[in-house]
Parts: C-alpha cells; structure tokens; sequence
C-alpha cells in the first residue's frame, strides 16, 4: 500500500473536514432523509432523491478521506534537516531566467495543491524538477507549455 505525503497542516485539514462531515453533514443529511420519507410517495420525491444522492457523496468522501489518513505520511518540515536542499514541504523562491519572473511555492501532496495559495503538488513538472536541488542551482521545467530553465534563489524550512 503506498504511502501519502501530507503535511501536518494538511493532514489536520483533511482531520477537521472528516470530523465536519462525520458530525455535522452526515447527521443533516439523515434528518434530510427522513423528512423526505415522511411525506409519502417516494417515487417521485425530488427532496428524497437529492437527499440520497447528497449521503451517498458524504459517505464516499469519509471513506476517501479515512483512507488517505490512514496511508498518511505525515512529514513536519520544521524537523528536517536544513541542508539547503528542497524536499517536500519546504517553500521554495524561484526565477524564471527567461522572463525574470520570480515565484515562491510550497511543495505539498497531492490533496494540499492549490495555486492560488502558492501549493504545488509533490508530483508536479515543477516540483519534480526543484527536488534535491539547492539555492543558485538551475533546473529545467518540463511543463505543458514546453521547457524553462529556473534558478532557485532561496529554500525556506517551515
């Protein structure tokens, strides 16, 4: 079975979502049902209907998330060693030697990506080009849009 990669912010993320949906959606959703069922035919229920579609969603991502915690490895970058390397979980500033265009992303599992916040996933072109190499080193990005060659100009633990 393989491991997931998660950061302790993102496996708490995925704990208080799971406790939300196993607390407050699922019990909301079964009342839903029960109401629906109290007013009769249930044939041509549309409230009964969407209700079941709504629990079957529920229960499908409590079971998606109990698995993804269970195969979690959960890694606190604030205890790796600080080598100057990048690994999962450190944040990392980079230029564009192009465009001279600088960013800064966090590498995080797969769950955790969101761009808009500067998370890019452990199995990105961009991550999978940045892993284990350190500041004032060039890498290559293989993305979509075609090769780019980045400078990495700092590496930040935690």
């Amino acid at each position: 079975m393989s491991t997931t990669p998660l950061t302790v912010r993102g496996a708490e993320r995925l704990k208080e979502e799971l406790t939300r949906l196993k607390h407050v959606e699922r019990p909301s959703v079964i009342n839903a049902i029960a109401e629906a069922r109290a007013q009769g035919d249930l044939s041509e229920n549309a409230e009964y209907d969407a209700a079941k579609e709504r629990q079957g969603f529920i229960e499908g991502r409590i079971a998606e998330l109990e698995s993804k915690l269970s195969t979690a490895q959960i890694i606190d970058v604030s205890q790796l060693e600080r080598d100057g390397r990048v690994v999962f979980g450190t944040t990392v500033e980079v230029v564009d030697i192009e465009s001279d265009k600088k960013s800064v992303y966090q590498i995080v599992g797969e769950d955790e990506a969101d761009l808009k916040e500067g998370k890019i996933s452990i199995s990105s072109p961009i991550a999978r080009a940045l892993i284990g190499k350190s500041v004032g080193d060039v890498s290559v990005v293989h993305a979509p849009g075609g090769a780019r060659e980045v400078e990495i100009l700092d590496v930040r633990y935690g």
